[in-house]
This record gives C-alpha cells, structure tokens and sequence, in this order.
C-alpha cells in the first residue's frame, strides 16, 4: 500500500505557496495601475512599472532560491524576511528617499547596506550559520549609514535629520536581525535526514 503526501503541489510543481506568492507580486505590479485611474497622486510611467516589476522579478528569485537551499521553515522565513527588508529598502529609497529626499545621493550609502548582506550570503554559502553573521553584518551597516548621516550631514538638516537617521535605521535593522534570529533558528536545528 502506498501513501501519497500532498504538499499542496498541483501540476509542474507550483504550491499553494509559489502561487500566492508571485500572485502578490503581480497584485504589486498592478495596484498602481489600477490607483491611477482614480487619483492623479499616482502618476507613473513605463520606467517606473519595469523598475517595480525587476524588483519582484529579483524578490520573488531569491525567495525561490533560499526555498531550493532549504526545507527549513526558519530558515526560508528568514530568507524571505531579508528579501522584503532589501525590497523595501530599495522601494522607500526610489519613492521617496530615506536621507533628506530621493535625490540625495547619500540614499546611495543603503545600497552598500544590501550589498553587505549579499556579500555576506555568498561568503557564507548561504548556510543557515552563515546567514546569522550577513543579515547581522546588514543590521550593523544600517546602524553605521543612521549615525553617519547627521554626524556628516547627509541629510535633513538638525532635529530632522536625526530623526530621518532614526527612521531610517531602527526598522530596517531591526527587520534584518530579525532575519538573523530566523537563520540561527534554522541553524541550531537538527538535520532530519
């Protein structure tokens, strides 16, 4: 007698979970499009929607990868929370920028908090252990461009740039720790075999 283990898989492979996903990147793509039929607060162009649509391209590959690496629960958690923490980063940073406007180029410096990360996955292997010190090494870098910016002046000018700094350092660090609690969840985890 045999049993079959449904895991939500229909045909080609596509989970429950692969369908909803890209299903709210395309629900992601379209919102604006759909926003500006009834507000002209919503103005984009062609450039904007291929941007967006790269962006989820790349969020929606890393998530699938870190998914093909590891069955661990805690650990795709945690890749996906670093996924969306670099998404976001990257969407606040183009929107409407973190330092005194999108225009500053002192936005420049999160990218470096992302590469941080990356370069920290690669040289990791993408192993779970691995991953604790690259999302911790992106927390540490966030928190280095927060004090950076109102020390060399790279934003808002006084009280507000401190509290840009802040904004710009506190949620975003505490999203890529949290990412790192995940993986060292997922590292501390006995292997099943």
């Amino acid at each position: 007698m045999t049993t079959r283990i449904d895991n939500g898989a229909g045909a080609g492979g596509w989970s429950r979970w692969r369908v909803a996903g890209w299903g709210f990147a395309a629900f992601l793509l379209l919102l604006p499009l759909v926003a500006m039929r009834f507000t002209a607060e919503v103005n984009w162009d062609a450039a904007d929607f291929v941007a967006i649509g790269a962006m989820l391209a790349v969020a929606g590959a890393g998530i699938e990868l870190a998914a093909r690496i590891s069955s661990d629960r805690y650990y795709r958690a945690g890749a996906a929370m670093a996924v969306a923490t670099g998404f976001l980063l990257i969407w606040v940073n183009l929107a409407v920028g973190m330092l005194g406007g999108e225009a500053n180029p002192a936005n420049l410096l999160f990218a470096g908090v992302i590469g941080v990360g990356v370069v920290g996955a690669v040289a990791g292997r993408f192993r779970a252990a691995g991953m604790v010190r690259a999302m911790t090494a992106a927390a540490v870098a966030q928190a280095l461009v927060g004090v950076a910016a109102p020390l060399f002046g790279l934003g808002s000018a006084g009280a507000a740039g401190v509290y840009e700094a802040v904004l710009a350092t506190v949620p975003f660090g505490g999203l890529w720790l949290g990412s790192a609690w995940l993986f060292r969840r997922a590292a501390v985890r006995p292997v099943r075999g």
